[in-house]
């Protein structure tokens, strides 16, 4: 399933100069649902397990890369999927910082301090997860990586700082490509298939959006998806949308309402301050948990239907 012994050292040297990252290999069906990169960017890496309400973590600063991948292999646990990995990344020269799962890195909290891609795209199962974090011993680069299992399927998040972090993870048998079938990598593909869907369906979900469990503040006003619709309004200055927030079941109806209408209307203004849309252009409200898109009753479900989306309205002259 995974390659290893001589085959892992081919793939290390084949990564040549610090201008390619480690190319981790995968196993086979692992396919990528998500990827995102900054040409420069902080990441705050953890190297102590949540406690006493802290997070012990260390900047890690340059290029990064954050990719998402979705291997439907029932069975899997998170260590299975992550142990070859972190012998590829010892194998590379990295110490390794933090190495914990669900209960040991500290369950709920320690999950929601870290940095993780918007859901469905990854999926972190509270009940059962494994991380590690580790920096290479000679040029501080940075890798966490994160591994959670759900009914049917395992999911994988790689994130890698510093200089070696722009080339390719690659699979067993060949290089991994989203789930929607589009190209791997880059800074354009989760923008330019969020435009795409938009403009194909009439509605997007903004799955690059980040709120902490119950609140309605966004995390960063400025992510690529939002970035993206921003500049598709400036180049269409008749366009209207509606910004729709979505809950799950947990909780009372009014409250979800209420929480859903809080997440679309800080999406609003975000759009409207950080990047200058104007106002006249964009409604907001909220549905609570009246139009879910996947099944409440398992973890999975319930994280899918937290989002928010855009929906066109219409197009003046």
């Amino acid at each position: 399933m995974y390659r290893t012994g001589h085959s892992i050292a081919a793939l290390l040297l084949c990564a040549g100069t610090a201008a390619q990252a480690l190319p981790f290999a995968l196993p086979n069906n692992a396919r990528q649902t998500a990827a995102r990169d900054s040409v420069l960017d902080q990441v705050s890496i953890p190297v102590a397990p949540f406690a006493d309400g802290v997070l012990q973590t260390e900047a890690a600063e340059g290029p990064v890369t954050r990719r998402a991948y979705r291997i439907p292999s029932p069975g899997l646990t998170p260590l299975q999927i992550l142990a070859p990995l972190r012998a590829q990344l010892e194998a590379a020269g990295y110490t390794v910082l933090l190495d914990c799962d669900e209960d040991s890195c500290g369950g709920f909290d320690f999950r929601f301090g870290i940095d993780v891609l918007p859901a469905p795209n990854m999926y972190v199962n509270i009940r059962a997860y494994h991380f590690i974090s580790a920096r290479h011993r000679t040029t501080d680069d940075a890798v966490t990586l994160l591994a959670s299992t759900a009914t049917g399927a395992a999911y994988l998040q790689i994130i890698q700082v510093g200089t070696s972090s722009g080339g390719a993870v690659r699979s067993g048998q060949t290089d991994p490509v989203p789930a929607d079938g589009g190209t791997a990598g880059g800074d354009d593909a989760p923008t330019s298939d969020f435009t795409a869907t938009l403009l194909q369906n009439g509605s997007a979900v903004l799955r690059s959006l980040e709120f902490a469990v119950g609140k309605t503040a966004l995390r960063s006003t400025s992510t690529p998806e939002l970035e993206a619709l921003a500049a598709l309004m400036q180049d269409r200055p008749g366009l209207r949308i509606a910004v729709v927030g979505h809950t799950d079941t947990v909780g009372g109806l009014d409250t979800n309402i209420t929480v859903s209408r809080a997440r679309a209307r800080a999406v609003r203004t975000a759009l409207i301050e950080a990047h200058g849309v104007p106002g006249a252009r964009i409604e907001a409200e909220g549905m609570g948990y009246l139009a879910p898109i996947a099944n409440n009753l398992s973890a999975e479900g319930r994280e899918a239907n937290r989002r928010v989306e855009v929906i066109l309205i219409s197009e003046g002259g």
